[in-house]
């Protein structure tokens, strides 16, 4: 694997709740070294971060916890790349609709819904074509959020019946659906492509 385009990376993903080790699993088919991050520590030296699907509130609940909600801000302060997926686009969010008080990240200026494509017994698939990428995708939605609204320089890359799907803004990222359950690792690929070999440097980020 020290072949691949992606070798020498290490990406990590927060492993607190959810599904991370489906993107464990992509990220190991893509050859790069993979670190599930439990604790803020286990943050030194990655080069990207993923932030899973899962259940938003207890995520939010365990993040404080452990201390996450003061080190994720400011390791994207310090230039490092993150991507949200379902549960974890509500994470780095600006602000949950209907519920603004509930805290967030704040990495990315958009506002989200939560669960509102449904509830888990309307979960659906769909082909997605993604800016960047030469396929279209197929995007898994289970209990997806709905991004509501988008500050006017977030970059939209996907949509679904008009609404935002995909987005990123600066070198945070964010899709409501799940990728890592689709048979296809191309946005995670796209990720550590666009994002993670473009990472900031800390002179760029201040």
């Amino acid at each position: 694997m020290s072949d691949t385009p992606f070798a020498g990376l290490t990406i990590g993903v927060l492993a607190l709740q959810g599904a991370f080790r489906e993107h464990r699993q992509a990220l190991e088919r893509l050859g790069v070294q993979v670190r599930e991050v439990r604790l803020p520590k286990h943050l030194e030296g990655l080069d990207g971060l993923i932030l899973p699907g899962g259940e938003s509130t207890t995520m939010a609940k365990l993040m404080v916890a452990y201390g996450f909600d003061r080190a994720l801000p400011d390791a994207y302060a310090q230039g490092l790349p993150m991507w949200g997926t379902c549960a974890g686009a509500i994470l780095v969010a600006h602000e949950i609709a209907g519920n603004p008080e509930q805290p967030t990240l704040d990495l990315l200026p958009i506002t989200v819904a939560r669960n509102d494509y449904g509830r888990q017994v309307a979960s659906f698939e769909i082909d997605l074509d993604v800016e960047g990428l030469d396929a279209p995708f197929r995007a898994v939605f289970i209990r997806a959020p709905r991004i509501v609204s988008t500050a006017p320089d977030v970059h939209v890359l996907a949509r679904h019946a008009g609404d935002p799907v995909a987005v990123r803004h600066g070198h945070a990222f964010a899709t409501v659906f799940h990728p890592e359950l689709s048979n296809d690792d191309a946005l995670h690929a796209w990720f550590l492509r666009e994002l993670v070999a473009h990472r900031p440097t800390l002179e760029a980020s201040a």
